[in-house]
């Protein structure tokens, strides 16, 4: 049976939010909690729901003039014609949680950010950078883009794997799986305090794989799952980070270990030595926002 690649939301509006609170959680890791604005408006679906997040590099200004459709394509040839210097930053990101409003505050989202390079030291992505320097009250703009973890693939038995990008993915995955869910989950991260640990079912086993500095990321993950016994009955298979890796584990389990090709979800988050578009404003102001 063919499941569809993605599951939609029901409404993909333009959401104003603003930073609550942020939290270091390791060395290279920041949550971000935003919340306010039009949160009530976003419909939690969760396992790996995501959204494109729009950041002000310049102050807000550049925020109002997002148009509605910017994830789109001729939304987004209009949000390139926002001028350098104003056009905001846009991001893929991860729900790590979700919680409704109560009687004594607004409902919030998590976002967990890799910090990557310094905002001190100007090595920093606009980003990395934003999550590292933003303070409560500061404005953002989302996008819900619902799931690449389609359910209807299969929530019993699951094989995750991914890199430290994934890792908020992952954990939301492991959040919305059944108790009675088993499988498997291998994440590879840089070092081990980049190990964030999180709730799963009890029989869906975790493998931390600590990366070396001369390795590339993925190589060890995939090694890793060839070792592994996957489920004797079918399962949902998973992969997202560096895109070889997601690559990498598709082809293995459908290429070499017969995996039906409809059962795996995979995503691409990123590419060794390809960096994400960073307009020119964005790069010389990045001094001036850590001031």
């Amino acid at each position: 049976m063919a499941y569809s690649k993605m599951v939609k939301p029901e409404t993909t509006d333009l959401l104003p939010l603003e930073v609550l609170r942020t939290e270091q959680l390791a060395p290279h890791w920041v949550r971000v909690t935003l919340g306010g604005g039009e949160i009530q408006k976003f419909q939690p679906m969760g396992h790996d729901q995501w959204f494109r997040l729009f950041i002000p590099v310049a102050g807000e200004a550049g925020l109002e003039r997002v148009p509605a459709k910017a994830h789109k394509l001729f939304g987004y040839l209009k949000f390139l014609r926002i001028p350098d210097g104003e056009r905001p930053v846009m991001r893929n990101y991860t729900v790590r949680a979700h919680r409704p409003a109560t009687a004594d505050r607004g409902a919030e989202i998590d976002i967990d950010f890799v910090l990557h390079g310094s905002a001190a030291e100007g090595t920093a992505g606009p980003a990395s950078r934003w999550a590292e320097t933003c303070k409560p009250g500061d404005r953002v703009l989302i996008i819900d883009e619902g799931l690449t973890f389609n359910p209807e693939r299969g929530t019993d038995r699951v094989v995750l794997v991914g890199d430290e990008t994934a890792l908020p993915a992952i954990a939301s995955i492991c959040a919305s799986l059944p108790e009675s869910a088993s499988g498997a989950v291998i994440i590879e991260v840089p070092s081990e305090e980049d190990a964030l640990l999180f709730s799963h079912p009890a029989d869906v086993s975790v493998e931390w794989i600590v990366r070396p500095a001369s390795s590339a990321p993925g190589i060890l993950a995939v090694s890793a799952l060839r070792e592994l016994r996957l489920p004797d009955a079918p399962f949902h298979a998973y992969a997202a980070g560096e895109q070889a890796l997601a690559s990498g584990v598709r082809k293995h389990l459908v290429g070499e270990r017969g995996v039906d090709k409809n059962t795996v979800s995979f995503c691409g988050y990123w590419k060794i030595g390809a960096a994400s578009p960073t307009s020119k404003s964005a790069r010389e102001n990045a001094s001036e926002q850590v001031q």
